[in-house]
């Protein structure tokens, strides 16, 4: 809105708005008759309007919230309404559910402290300062129609309380730095240069994280404690008398849950066409059984249950137990104890593995450690570092890295020269399993924007056809690709290209006649940071 418009009141823009939108039907005859790009535009729009009209509601609340403070009592505007609190009254008139009207509440308040300078004590007139003034650019954003209010409260809870050591200023710049990137960026690179395009909450609440693990490195062990004390087993009876188990695992036993699960599942979902010729049966038979993939994992897991999990592996889970992968980069491991060996980074095509102990026979616990494995309080290694779970976004302590070398095979990614980690030639026409898991810590997952699918899922795909172009299978000419969008790229004619480790996806003339170089972000967390590190791979 330019200075010269006029400005409308509230509620005489509100009734406005209301009007006009009343004019629009919804119709979904009408929407037949638009062609795919109107379609999308009309889609984009309403969007915005609701990202608007969610804008205006958390103001809306955070004012109903002001005048209901609890020094107000039963003059307060929720309890002379007949509720007993402004969460409560909101959820009411709005049909939002008791978590939406929670959490419009707190942003609400987040906006209006910061944008009256503090919290006015209703009794006394007084003016405290805000209770959250680190948000102040996305309050501002949100008032000004750029940033919805559900955006806001995932940047609230992603980026954290302030701490010892992560100061106020620090998480100020951390959220003006976030806001300036959703709001001038487009959070999808599949939608080149559109801002607040792709990024959807989960995104945005996802990108707080990195950039609270990136400024409060000392933090990640707290952060990786409180996950394993959240975890939980609960069972309930519903009322068709069958039983719900409520599982919320901390980041190893998640893991071990993924790997069993893919194991189970993966031919059934329409996984990798490129197996092993000794698994092409087990995975036919996956595929063609006719239970379904949640009727396959529940009963895979009942047989674990009882009969372990190396019961007829060669049938159920192939071979071997499930396992965890270790990312790290090699530069933050600091071997603190003259038995742990680290072996240099390996060469292209030789591995790269930490082992060896810290002096403790089997059975015994190590110094400083619960029963779980778990540094105590105050104790663990004192290096500074952290990596990554495969597949998870959240980082893990040097601690637990080092805990986890002591009890299986940990994989340090090294960068040759251009950034890549391992080579073959035309030496063979499949990836071999070194190759994918170097693909898999790159890519960590289909690198389709947009794409969700995780390593397991994916297929490896030659940038270069093996037949068309006589390709090579490197990993620089390899990318990860789940099978959707692997048979999409072939059949509707997509190319990839590369320079480093920089990817690009070419769309087909018929569908952008310029043909405009998309690029393709990876999904691996570790990586992103290894690239970060060493700019010029």
């Amino acid at each position: 809105m330019t200075s010269s418009a006029p400005t409308l009141t509230p509620l005489v823009g509100v009734d406005r708005v209301l009007t006009a939108a009343r004019e629009v039907p919804a119709d979904p005859q009408g929407r037949r008759v638009l062609d795919d790009a109107a379609l999308l535009a009309d889609q984009d729009k309403w969007a915005e309007i609701s990202r608007i009209a969610s804008s205006h509601l958390a103001v809306d609340a955070g004012e109903i919230a002001r005048r209901s403070d609890r020094a107000l009592g039963s003059g307060g505007l929720a309890q002379r309404s007949g509720f007993r609190s402004p969460e409560e009254l909101v959820k009411v008139s709005t049909g939002l559910t008791k978590q939406e009207a929670v959490a419009v509440v707190r942003v609400g308040r987040v906006v209006e402290q910061n944008a009256s300078g503090g919290v006015l004590d209703p009794l006394t007139g007084e003016l405290a300062a805000p209770r959250e003034p680190w948000l102040a650019a996305a309050g501002a954003a949100l008032v000004a129609g750029t940033l919805s209010s559900s955006q806001l409260s995932a940047i609230r809870t992603g980026l954290g309380q302030p701490t010892s050591n992560v100061p106020i200023q620090a998480l100020t710049t951390a959220v003006v730095n976030l806001v300036t990137e959703i709001t001038t960026t487009s959070g999808m690179t599949g939608v080149v240069g559109v801002a607040g395009v792709g990024w959807d909450v989960d995104r945005v609440l996802l990108r707080a994280r990195e950039l609270r693990d990136a400024i409060d490195e000392t933090g990640i062990a707290d952060r990786e404690q409180e996950r394993y004390e959240s975890r939980s087993l609960r069972l309930f009876t519903r009322p068709n008398g069958t039983r719900r188990v409520v599982w919320d695992l901390d980041d190893e036993t998640g893991a071990l849950v993924e790997d069993l699960h893919d194991r189970l599942t993966s031919p059934k979902r329409g996984g990798i066409r490129f197996v092993d010729p000794t698994l092409a049966a087990q995975a036919e038979t996956i595929r063609t059984d006719q239970r379904s993939v949640e009727q396959l994992a529940s009963d895979g897991f009942a047989h674990l249950l009882t009969t372990g999990a190396n019961t007829n592996t060669n049938h159920l889970l192939g071979t071997g137990a499930p396992q965890i992968r270790i990312l790290i980069n090699a530069n933050h491991l600091h071997p603190t104890n003259p038995d742990h060996t680290q072996h240099t980074p390996g060469q292209p095509g030789q591995d790269s593995t930490v082992e060896g102990g810290h002096g403790f026979t089997e059975g015994q616990t190590p110094a400083g450690q619960d029963m779980h494995g778990q540094d105590a309080p105050g104790q663990g290694s004192p290096g500074v570092g952290h990596g990554f779970i495969e597949g998870q976004p959240s980082p893990i302590s040097l601690r637990t890295i080092e805990r986890l070398a002591c009890t299986g095979e940990m994989i340090i990614a090294s960068l040759d020269p251009d950034g890549q980690p391992l080579d073959l030639g035309r030496d063979a026409r499949l990836f071999t399993p070194k190759q994918r898991t170097a693909l898999a810590i790159r890519d960590g997952g289909c690198r389709w924007s947009g794409c969700d699918r995780p390593p397991t899922w994916t297929e490896a795909h030659h940038l270069k056809h093996w037949q068309r172009d006589h390709g090579n299978t490197n990993i620089a000419d390899g990318i990860l690709l789940c099978k959707y969008h692997h048979l999409l790229l072939h059949r509707d004619g997509w190319e990839l290209t590369h320079n480093k480790t920089t990817y690009h996806l070419i769309p087909p003339k018929n569908i952008d006649p310029q043909q405009t170089p998309i690029p393709l972000e990876s999904k691996s967390p570790a990586w992103k940071e290894f690239i970060t590190t060493n700019p010029d791979g």
